[in-house]
């Protein structure tokens, strides 16, 4: 489902036009990096870099159970996940606002344990067990899935400012 696009004149050059959809989905899935933000449970904010892989329309990433960011998301699932450019000049910076829930299903978990291996090579080919990713020490990894509720893109040089707003079922 496409979601609802929109210009923000207010953060865009004159005659600016919205992103298409496309073009932030295309960088979704390329991105190596993100930022992943969330919210201590002392409603302090923490930030942290990760890898990522678009699929089905859904943002996948993985953390061991005791990191602070899986210990953020199980009192508050809200986040946000960014990734983009360093340049002012060029590219375009997408940030995807959404809620993290857990994936356990053996056969989706399978499936994004190949699309980690395909899109960041050997050293990133994890097992499935136990609800979760198993690294070659037996070290289990909790992966949680993203729908985007809201995205914004910023699409440098000639500066526009999008937001998509998604409809779910």
């Amino acid at each position: 489902m496409e979601p609802i696009t929109e210009l923000d004149a207010r953060y865009s050059a004159e005659g600016a036009t919205a992103t298409e959809w496309a073009r932030a989905r295309d960088t979704l899935e390329h991105a190596q990096t993100f930022w992943l933000a969330t919210v201590r449970s002392d409603g302090s904010p923490h930030v942290t870099t990760l890898l990522a892989v678009w699929q089905d329309g859904t943002l996948y990433f993985c953390t061991g159970a005791g990191e602070q960011k899986a210990r953020n998301l199980e009192s508050n699932q809200h986040c946000t996940l960014t990734t983009g450019t360093n340049s002012l000049e060029e590219g375009l910076d997408v940030v995807v606002e959404g809620v993290a829930e857990r994936v356990t299903d053996t056969g989706r978990l399978k499936r994004l344990a190949d699309a980690y291996g395909d899109k960041y090579g050997s050293d990133w080919r994890f097992e499935v067990g136990d609800d979760a990713f198993l690294n070659s020490g037996g070290d289990r990894a909790l992966v949680f899935a993203v729908a985007p509720a809201k995205a914004f893109g910023f699409r440098k040089g000639d500066f526009s400012q999008t937001r998509w707003r998604f409809q779910r079922r």
